[in-house]
């Protein structure tokens, strides 16, 4: 090796003690140690660190030996960045609705602000969204959970299996109610009742103490009083909520009652997805009341910003409202 090359090794291993360098940086400056011990053979070099002769040669321009930190990463961010092409109105329109309903996202957001008269795609949305949050302007809600676990009994006399040939094809032909168990603070346990229809998802909600058949069949006469259809068939699991005084009501009633197999939640998915929807979007980022009376009332709230205000993905971004009346108007033989 000639002195000249030990000279600037000797220089630069004293300069990289005093020099803080990433892994990626360090390993790039053995490539040119090695290549400055071995005659400047830079095949050989690349052989011995598994790199191909380009990346070598992009470095060795980049590399200045007075500045070892020539050899850290650059971003690859683009030096001229799109400019927002949003106004301010948008933007506030935007970040209201999300603000009073923050678990909805870009897609439903879009239909709404659409609706106030502001032309936006779901992409500006969502970048809209993105740059509020990178801002610290809009704050995101923890996700936590609020259900518990529930117990299931064996399947009571009037209650059967679903038969394999009903099909659901109008609404009320098929709704499917559920219990959640609610622990929004130590000592406090809440049993929230849904119910949804499966053709038009309307969901009716109503919270209670305990989950008995009594209160299940209150809730049941709660369903039949806020559905605009009538209710003519029901879908449960086999909790104990579901027999007794609930079993009674439904045949009092002409309702057929079917009952799921053990272990089979993902039969009553439309229900299940209608308590995840209600924890996320009102339990986990609403302030709610613990007393029954005054939780009640702020759920028949909820309940009519559902049905009438939220687009539902399902639908066609239409509101189970919307939907119903586009399906009564094509109907009117099943009014």
């Amino acid at each position: 090796m000639q002195p000249r090359e030990l000279a600037w090794l000797r220089a630069h291993v004293w300069q990289h003690a005093s020099v803080s360098l990433s892994k990626a940086a360090q390993q790039r400056l053995k490539w040119f140690d090695y290549y400055a011990q071995h005659q400047r053979n830079a095949a050989l070099a690349c052989r011995y660190f598994g790199i191909s002769r380009q990346t070598f040669y992009r470095w060795q321009r980049r590399f200045d030996r007075q500045v070892l930190t020539s050899l850290e990463g650059r971003s690859h961010a683009p030096r001229r960045r799109r400019t927002p092409t949003w106004t301010i109105a948008q933007a506030e329109a935007v970040l209201q609705w999300r603000r009073r309903f923050p678990r909805w996202g870009k897609d439903k957001l879009a239909v709404l602000v659409r609706g106030q008269g502001h032309r936006l795609s779901v992409s500006m949305v969502g970048r809209i969204l993105a740059e509020a949050i990178r801002r610290g302007v809009l704050v995101e809600s923890p996700r936590g959970a609020v259900g518990g676990l529930r117990r299931t009994t064996a399947p009571r006399p009037y209650a059967v299996r679903k038969p394999a040939s009903y099909r659901a094809i109008a609404p009320g032909d098929l709704v499917e109610v559920d219990t959640l168990d609610l622990r929004p603070v130590p000592g406090v346990i809440l049993k929230h009742f849904t119910a949804r229809d499966v053709i038009s998802r309307w969901d009716v909600l109503e919270a209670h103490r305990r989950a008995t058949s009594t209160a299940a069949a209150r809730f049941l006469r709660t369903l039949r009083a806020r559905c605009p259809f009538p209710v003519r068939a029901v879908q449960v699991d086999g909790g104990s909520e579901f027999a007794a005084a609930f079993e009674v009501a439904c045949q009092a009633a002409g309702i057929h009652l079917f009952v799921l197999p053990p272990r089979s939640p993902k039969l009553n998915g439309a229900v299940e997805r209608a308590h995840r929807t209600h924890t996320e979007e009102f339990y986990q980022v609403m302030p709610f009341a613990l007393e029954l009376r005054t939780l009640n009332r702020q759920l028949v709230t909820w309940e009519r910003i559902y049905n009438t205000l939220r687009p539902h993905q399902a639908l066609g971004y239409l509101t189970p409202a919307a939907f119903l009346a586009q399906w009564q108007a094509a109907h009117p033989e099943c009014h």
